[in-house]
């Protein structure tokens, strides 16, 4: 399962990552300024994420800034923490991360999405220094938003290859996500409650028949476990997962924010070339391609979704129109845009 590929591309996850976070935090100061980055990673301290980011202890050092890193298997507790103020910054799913910001919490909303020109757009779009006051609320900051790659659905059988076969069948879902629940239950689909610490576990050891992930999962989280030997990988985004660096505004400079989307920005090819890796290493035979009639009726169906769930509040309704003009500007010929 080329567990170097893998490492490496941890290697350079944990490069970014930490690359976003120090030209946020630095201030020019005679004395190191001390702060707390909060880093969910589902295997904790003794995980490859967490141990290739303390490499970049010293570097902050070098930067003035006395970057303690803590680890988190649960992501639901790092949020937790960091709005309670233990932590001065955090990284989170996008998901996870619309308790903080409704705006950057629906950039994953389904089928909202399509492919990797439509998240480039957005994100070019987010960098701008215009786009701040979306990206503030209350006393948070959304100071980095970076790919993830797209969500697939993942089966331990490939006949199950229409919405019609998931009818009765059990999918980890995650149980804090009312977009996922939603959609679970949409397809007459059975809930089986998971976090992203969890699910994949449930999916390895047969505890439910599907489960969702983007593909740089597939390797760490040996969700080919899973799959092996009956199943496969649906070749459809359900939505586009990302990250996102929170900080608490009182506690850096106040163009901190901007800082570190300036710099991510540069570096979003880097952040392509890890998600390519993911997925090539996903081998072809695993792969299945829906047809094209299919993914028409598919983007329909998220379509309702999506908007049932705006119509609810739960998702930003200036998120929606956002990406929606995204999507018509790379493919004008999509229904919706002529509406």
């Amino acid at each position: 399962m080329k567990p170097r590929n893998a490492l490496r591309r941890v290697a350079a996850a944990s490069a970014l990552l930490a690359s976003l976070a120090l030209p946020a935090l630095a201030e020019t100061t005679a004395e190191p300024i001390e702060r707390s980055f909060c880093v969910f990673d589902p295997v904790g301290a003794n995980g490859p994420l967490f141990a290739i980011t303390k490499t970049f202890q010293p570097v902050a050092l070098r930067e003035g800034i006395k970057l303690e890193l803590r680890a988190y298997t649960d992501e639901k507790v790092a949020a937790e923490d960091f709005k309670a103020g233990q932590c001065d910054a955090v990284l989170l799913t996008g998901t996870r991360a619309r308790e903080f910001n409704r705006f950057t919490g629906s950039l994953e909303a389904m089928g909202a999405v399509p492919g990797e020109e439509e998240m480039r757009l957005l994100y070019n779009t987010l960098a701008q220094p215009n786009a701040r006051p979306f990206l503030i609320e209350g006393n948070y900051e959304v100071a980095g938003v970076f790919p993830g790659g797209a969500v697939y659905l993942h089966t331990r059988d490939r006949s199950i290859d229409t919405v019609e076969e998931l009818q009765g069948k059990k999918i980890a879902t995650l149980d804090f996500d009312d977009a996922s629940l939603r959609m679970v239950r949409h397809v007459g689909a059975s809930v089986v409650g998971a976090n992203t610490a969890s699910f994949a576990g449930k999916f390895n050891n047969g505890s439910v028949d599907l489960a969702y992930a983007p593909a740089v999962a597939y390797t760490p989280l040996e969700l080919y476990k899973g799959v092996s030997p009956d199943g496969g990988v649906f070749k459809y985004a359900l939505a586009y997962m990302n990250f996102q660096v929170i900080i608490h505004r009182d506690r850096f400079p106040e163009d901190a924010g901007q800082m570190v989307r300036n710099e991510a920005i540069k570096r979003i090819d880097e952040a392509y070339e890890i998600i390519a890796q993911a997925e090539s290493e996903i081998p072809q035979d695993v792969w299945m391609l829906p047809p094209e009639a299919d993914v028409v009726e598919y983007d329909k169906m998220l379509r309702e979704v999506r908007l049932s769930l705006l119509a609810e509040g739960v998702y930003d309704e200036r998120a929606i129109k956002l990406m929606r003009a995204i999507r018509c500007r790379v493919d004008g010929s999509r229904a919706e845009c002529s509406s």
